[in-house]
């Protein structure tokens, strides 16, 4: 026989059990209330003695009404963080099987996706898909299984609230942690968010990369395109993780295809700079609207970037300079249409002029005495002393630093050089803009063409807005 004490407790049971069942949606939200309030941080066992042994009669209740309810909101909040209580409970396994036995996981992703649903009611949703996560790789993959990382990465992308796009962070870096079977499926979601819009997703999404790259020991072949498609944006936070990534990206198979990349970058093709220079903008009354253009802000990044990589790693510069890095690098000085990105270039080049001596001898003579004397100064300020000539010179240079050239310079050594280099001979210059081509004839291969139709294009621009 039970005790009065014990029948006394399975009647209050009964009691709350009877209130819920026949209560409405103010009744049940004024439950679950006080449901939160007194058993916030309670384990498994003080639930059952809260509950008198059937804390599990009340979860399946909750869990009932939220299959009845999730699609049109309300008390949704209240609802879930209710159910989180039980799965967060100090030895809930049992909570856990019976929520996940009536398609627990399966509903949480469905709330991600519908719309009328409020943003505070999916970032609760993210917390419980966080609690079964981290139970182990069975419930990591049970999630992967449910076409989780698609609907994770996808409300991702969507989200407004900075708050819960950092508890999606979260939830996707237990996802690739200890889940071998998919941590593959979640490093290409993660790539794949790199073409989103948010900026925070793109920024939380670059720093995962990190953590899955260093996982997974192998890189996905569009990875290199994406992270280079990124350095196009203007928000500085998502620039630096970019960086980052690029950083740790240059020690795996794609090195020789990110160089490549971030090299071709610093002189965008002329389909892309044609396109963003409306006639209407020649207009001197009209604010000239460059300064943000997707193309040039990426020709800063990848500046910005060989710098950072170069100062590095000795022979990571040593390859970009096979790669024409330098011819590239003053190019991108003589883009008079973007000011970051001729400073970019001249910091990253002023590295190459101070450690490898044959590149100093190429820059010498490609900018002239006066204009060199001008970079060795302030390579920093260099873009604002720069006249239109100039300019026009140093986009059109053709400079090409030949492998096997170059030394290091050490402080306090005598330069070695390769026994055949002698002074190469100054690539003929190509004078544009008023000033008389060289006799001199060259050969222009396809890279060589596209800068030439480059500068050719903003030259005419340029005409045009005098005329």
């Amino acid at each position: 026989m039970t005790s009065i004490k014990e029948q006394a407790a399975i009647s209050r049971l009964l009691s709350f059990l009877q209130d819920w069942d026949n209560g409405g949606k103010v009744a049940r939200s004024h439950i679950l209330d006080n449901f939160i309030k007194t058993n916030q941080g309670k384990t498994s066992p003080e639930l059952e003695q809260e509950f008198s042994q059937g804390a599990s009669l009340f979860l399946v209740r909750l869990t009932t009404w939220l299959r009845l309810i999730y699609m049109t909101g309300s008390c949704l909040d209240k609802l879930l963080q209710s159910i989180g209580i039980f799965l967060s409970a100090v030895s809930s396994n049992q909570y856990l099987r019976e929520f996940l036995e009536v398609g627990g996981v399966l509903t949480l992703l469905e709330i991600l996706g519908l719309e009328k649903i409020r943003e505070e009611d999916k970032k609760e949703s993210i917390k419980l898909l966080q609690v079964i996560a981290n139970y182990g790789r069975k419930y990591k993959e049970l999630i992967c299984e449910s076409y989780g990382v698609r609907s994770i990465a996808e409300f991702l992308a969507k989200s407004k609230s900075e708050e819960t796009q950092e508890e999606v962070q979260l939830l996707l870096d237990s996802l690739v942690h200890g889940n071998p079977k998919y941590q593959n499926q979640v490093y290409k979601g993660l790539i794949a968010l790199l073409s989103c819009t948010s900026p925070k997703a793109q920024q939380l999404s670059l720093q995962t990369l990190r953590t899955a790259q260093s996982i997974i020991g192998t890189t996905h072949p569009s990875i290199v395109e994406c992270v280079l498609k990124v350095l196009r944006t203007m928000h500085l936070e998502v620039q630096y993780e970019a960086i980052e990534l690029i950083k740790d990206l240059v020690n795996y198979d794609v090195c020789q295809a990110l160089l490549k990349g971030l090299v071709e970058l610093l002189i965008p093709s002329v389909k892309e700079t044609s396109k963003l220079q409306p006639k209407i903008l020649n207009d001197s009354l009209v604010p000239q609207l460059t300064a943000h253009l997707p193309v040039f802000l990426q020709q800063a990044a990848a500046a910005k970037a060989i710098g950072i990589l170069a100062r590095s790693n000795t022979s990571i510069a040593e390859e970009m300079l096979h790669l024409r890095v330098v011819h590239s690098l003053l190019a991108a000085m003589g883009n008079s249409d973007h000011s970051n990105s001729q400073r970019q270039a001249s910091l990253t080049l002023e590295y190459f002029v101070q450690v490898f001596p044959v590149v100093e001898e190429h820059v010498r003579r490609s900018m002239g005495e006066e204009l060199y004397k001008l970079f060795l100064s302030n390579a920093e300020d260099l873009y604002m002393k720069i006249d239109s000539i100039q300019a026009d010179i140093l986009a059109a240079n053709k400079v090409n630093v030949s492998k096997g050239e170059w030394g290091v310079r050490v402080p306090g050594a005598e330069v070695q050089r390769h026994p055949d280099s002698g002074s190469p001979p100054l690539p003929p210059a190509l004078y544009l803009g008023g000033v008389p081509h060289s006799n001199t004839t060259f050969y222009l291969d396809a890279h060589d063409q596209d800068q030439l139709a480059y500068i050719t294009y903003f030259q005419k621009e340029d005409v045009e807005g005098e005329e």
